[in-house]
C-alpha cells in the first residue's frame, strides 16, 4: 500500500513515516514534487481542516492521501489556540512567535494550565473517508525547554512527565503523542480495509 502524506511540516513527516513503515504501508511525501495545492484551512474543527486538505490533494496527484489537522486546545484561554494554532500570532507566524503569544495569553492566569494537543488524521482515496482522533493531556509551562520536536513542543509537558515533548526523543513521543494515536488509530483501520 502506497500513500501521499501530504504535509509540509518535516516534523510531522518524521513522526508519521515512522509509524507507518512499522505497519508495512509506504508513505510518500512532497520531496521533488512542485504545484502543491495551497488550501486555506478555514474548517471550525479539526476534522474539517483535515477532509478538505484529503480532498484537495487526492484531485491534484490522484493517490490515495493522508492529511491531519492538529493543535493545542488551552482550558484557561476556552479552547484556543484551536484550529489557529499554526498561526495563533499571525498568518506567517513561526513556532517562536507561537509560543511568545501562548505565554503572554497565560500570564495573568494561575498555574498549571492544563492543556491538550488534539489531532484528526483523515484517509481518502477519492471514494471514502477515514477518520481517526488523538489527544494528550498535559499543562503548558511558564518557558520552552528541548530542542526536539516542533510547535508548541517545549512548552507542553504531558501528564506523568516531568518534560516537555520537545526533551522526549522520537520512539518515546510516538508512543503518547497526539498525532502518533491518531495516525496508528488510522493504520490499523487501513489495514483491516485490506485484508
Amino acid at each position: 500500500m502506497i500513500i501521499l502524506f501530504a504535509t509540509q511540516n518535516f516534523g510531522k513527516v518524521k513522526e508519521v513515516k515512522k509509524l507507518f513503515k512499522e505497519k508495512g504501508i509506504e508513505v510518500l511525501t512532497f520531496t521533488g514534487i512542485e504545484d502543491i495545492p495551497n488550501v486555506i484551512e478555514d474548517g471550525d474543527t479539526f476534522e474539517s481542516n483535515a477532509k478538505k486538505k484529503a480532498t484537495a490533494f487526492y484531485e491534484a496527484f490522484r493517490i490515495p492521501v493522508l492529511t491531519d489537522d492538529s493543535g493545542l486546545a488551552v482550558d484557561q484561554l476556552n479552547g484556543a489556540p484551536g484550529v489557529y494554532s499554526a498561526r495563533y500570532a499571525g498568518e506567517n507566524a513561526n513556532d517562536d512567535e507561537n509560543n511568545a503569544k501562548l505565554l503572554t495569553e497565560l500570564k495573568h492566569h494561575l498555574t498549571p494550565h492544563s492543556a491538550r494537543f488534539v489531532c484528526c488524521a483523515v484517509y481518502f482515496d477519492g471514494k471514502k473517508y477515514i477518520s481517526s482522533h488523538g489527544t494528550i493531556e498535559g499543562e503548558i509551562i511558564d518557558s520552552p525547554q528541548g530542542e526536539n520536536g516542533f510547535g508548541y513542543d517545549p512548552l507542553f509537558k504531558p501528564n506523568g512527565y516531568d518534560k516537555t515533548t520537545a526533551e522526549l526523543d522520537l520512539n518515546e513521543k510516538n508512543k503518547i503523542s497526539h498525532r502518533a494515536k491518531a495516525f496508528r488509530a488510522l493504520s490499523e483501520e487501513l489495514l483491516k480495509g485490506s485484508r
